[in-house]
C-alpha cells in the first residue's frame, strides 16, 4: 500500500529540530549611530551638553543626588533653590552660571572648558570605538571632565579639532545656519588648473546635494601634485575629498588649518591647548 506523503508546513518545519530558521527578511530600521558593548544610541551633545538648556532634575542627577525620580521629589519637597528662589519641577538651568543649593549646601558649577587639539593621521574623531582603535579624545587629560568633539576629520585626515563641554558653542561651530568657516591645507595628485578652481567655488553635485568651497586658493604645485587652501562653510562628510575626487583629483595630504577664527598656528600633531579669551569670545559671537 502507497503511504501518502506527509505534508510539511514550511513556515514551522527546520532541518534542526530544536530550533526554528525565519526565512523571512527581517524589516529595516533606521540607522542610528550607537557607542559602547551594549549598544546605547548615541545622543546628540546639544541635548547632553548645553549650558542653559538643562532641566534642574536632570543637572541634579548628573550630580550625584540618585535618579531623576528621586531628583523630582527634592524639588517637589521645596529642597532645592536656584539663584535663592526655591526651585520647580521642569525648570532650566545655566549650569555654567546658575547658583544651585539642595539643603542649603552649594552644588559645584561645572567649569565650561574650550580647547584645540592637532589630529594626527590615523585617529578617530569618536567618543567610542568597538574595534579599540585609537582616538582623538584620548589625546587630552581625563581630569578635564566629559568633553565633546565639535565637528570630525576623517581618519586619514589631521589638523585643528575643537572640543569642549558647551553645547550653545558647540552648535554655533556645527549647525549649517552659522556658517562658520573652514580652513583647509590640501596637497591633491596632478595639476589642478583655473578651471577645477572655478568649479569647485561654483560647487558640484554630489550624492546628498548641491556642494561648493567658498574659497579656493592655489599655494604651490610640485612636479605631480598641486598645494591649495580651500575653505568651507559647510559640514558633508568627507566633502573635501569627495569634492576634489568629483573632479578628478586624489587628496594625497588633508590638514584643517582653521575653524571660524581659531588658527592650528605652530602646534605639532597630538598638541593640545586651552583657548584663549579673545578665541572663546570669537566662538561665542558666532
Amino acid at each position: 500500500m502507497k503511504k501518502t506523503p506527509r505534508k510539511i508546513n514550511k513556515k514551522t518545519h527546520s532541518s534542526h529540530s530544536t530550533t526554528k530558521h525565519s526565512t523571512k527578511r527581517p524589516t529595516k530600521r533606521p540607522f542610528r549611530r550607537r557607542i559602547g558593548k551594549r549598544g546605547i544610541p548615541r545622543k546628540s551633545i546639544f541635548d547632553v551638553e548645553s549650558g542653559n538648556d538643562h532641566r534642574l532634575q536632570k543637572v541634579l542627577a548628573a550630580a550625584g543626588f540618585g535618579s531623576r525620580r528621586q531628583c523630582e521629589e527634592l524639588i517637589e519637597q521645596g529642597r532645592v533653590e536656584v539663584d535663592g528662589v526655591i526651585a520647580k519641577i521642569g525648570e532650566k538651568v545655566d549650569r555654567f552660571r546658575s547658583e544651585i543649593k539642595v539643603d542649603g549646601e552649594g552644588l559645584r558649577r561645572v567649569k565650561p572648558v574650550y580647547l584645540a587639539l592637532f589630529k594626527p593621521k590615523g585617529y578617530l574623531c569618536t567618543n567610542s570605538d568597538l574595534r579599540d582603535r585609537p582616538r582623538a579624545i584620548d589625546l587630552v587629560p581625563e581630569n578635564l571632565g566629559r568633553l565633546f568633539l565639535v565637528g570630525r576629520l576623517d581618519m586619514d585626515s589631521e589638523g585643528l579639532i575643537l572640543l569642549t563641554n558647551d553645547g550653545a558653542v558647540a552648535e554655533r561651530l556645527t549647525h549649517p545656519r552659522y556658517a562658520v568657516p573652514k580652513v583647509y591645507r590640501v596637497q591633491v595628485a596632478g595639476e589642478v588648473t583655473n578651471d577645477v578652481v572655478r568649479k569647485l567655488c561654483e560647487g558640484v553635485y554630489l550624492a546628498e546635494g548641491f556642494a561648493k568651497v567658498t574659497d579656493a586658493v592655489i599655494k604651490g604645485r610640485r612636479k605631480q601634485s598641486t598645494i591649495m587652501d580651500l575653505t568651507l562653510a559647510e559640514g558633508k562628510n568627507r566633502e573635501v575629498r569627495r569634492l576634489l575626487a568629483k573632479l578628478g583629483h586624489k587628496i594625497q595630504i588633508l590638514i584643517r588649518t582653521s575653524v571660524g577664527g581659531i588658527k592650528l598656528g605652530d602646534m605639532l600633531p597630538g598638541e593640545w591647548r586651552h583657548l584663549t579669551k579673545q578665541e572663546i569670545s570669537k566662538l561665542q559671537d558666532k
